[in-house]
């Protein structure tokens, strides 16, 4: 991990020691949960659903020799806030989430062993084609941009959303993006947020109004810091994200809805040759109710695929 994250982290971390105070109440200090990861998620970390999934042959065939002979693969995984990915105990620094189910899940569908490396969001793309890692996780958005350079294997539907500070009446929910001019947007760095935002600032200049600023951080508790002070005036960030942290009283945000859905997915580099294993290794967990389970454990019901794709196209 560079230095300059664990630096914001930190920074982060400080800034949020009320809504850690209360979101982590009664609980010992070295054990505390990280800011945001409310007991729901917390308690749902504690269930192991899948130690029990069994190998399939026929899904691990799919697999490249190499790989199968080694028994392990490289992913590179932000570990950012719940339900996607989060640590629930700091302590052992032990990853929880969907995404962590799902990748735990699949690779014990193929007998692999995974190699977790926490990872800066917007490094992890890059680093698949240097092959850095095999796979990325980070609650990828399957992009039209994106699936130039990288194969997506789906796993879940999530998207775009927006949230505000929780006593905010002025902004409704957002259908347009010539509804923010004049607003300071917080979102993630190197995210599909960010690039949609960067992307549409001129229809407030087309509309003759004062444009939307975008300000873009590494951390998410830094954005919602940014917002419970004021320095910005809305969040874009995952609709599960979003909506898991308005449900948090600590945070105090409000889940203004949906913007845009994308598919979510394992990301390799393009023409990998794990795709095919991955693809088979999510329908089998469909096939034998491991799927079904995990996305209630996490509350993200409405986001379930029926079938996992390779780089299907970008929803319009």
């Amino acid at each position: 991990m560079r230095t300059t994250t664990v630096r914001r982290r930190l920074l982060a971390a400080t800034a949020l020691l009320p809504v850690l105070a209360l979101a982590a109440c009664g609980s010992d200090p070295k054990t505390a949960a990280q800011p945001g990861a409310g007991q729901a998620a917390v308690d749902a970390a504690a269930q192991d659903l899948v130690s029990g999934v069994a190998k399939s042959d026929a899904a691990a065939a799919l697999l490249p020799e190499d790989v199968r002979k080694a028994g392990t693969v490289k992913f590179g995984s932000a570990i950012a806030s719940p339900p996607a990915a989060f640590y629930p105990d700091q302590a052992t620094k032990k990853a929880a989430g969907v995404d962590i189910d799902f990748t735990d899940a699949v690779a014990k569908v193929l007998g692999l062993t995974v190699e977790r490396e926490e990872a800066a969001f917007e490094t992890i793309l890059p680093a698949l084609g240097s092959g850095k890692y095999d796979v990325g996780t980070g609650n990828f958005g399957v992009t039209a941009v994106r699936l130039k350079t990288i194969d997506f294997v789906t796993y879940i539907d999530d998207g775009q959303g927006f949230a505000v500070k929780k006593d905010n009446t002025s902004v409704q929910p957002v259908t347009d993006l010539a509804q923010l001019c004049g607003l300071v947007i917080g979102t993630g760095a190197g995210t599909t947020f960010e690039t949609t935002l960067n992307a549409k600032k001129n229809v407030c200049t087309d509309a003759g109004k004062k444009p939307f600023e975008v300000k873009a951080f590494s951390d998410n508790g830094a954005t919602l810091t940014g917002l419970q002070q004021g320095r910005i005036d809305v969040v874009m960030s995952t609709i599960n994200g979003l909506r898991y942290q308005a449900s948090q009283e600590a945070s105090g945000t409000k889940f203004l809805g949906e913007f845009h859905r994308l598919d979510v997915g394992f990301a390799f580099k393009k023409g990998s040759p794990l795709a095919p294993a991955f693809q088979a290794a999510v329908n089998q967990l469909i096939k034998d109710g491991t799927y079904d389970k995990i996305v209630k454990k996490w509350g993200v019901v409405d986001s379930a695929i029926k079938e996992s794709q390779i780089s299907p196209p970008e929803h319009v």
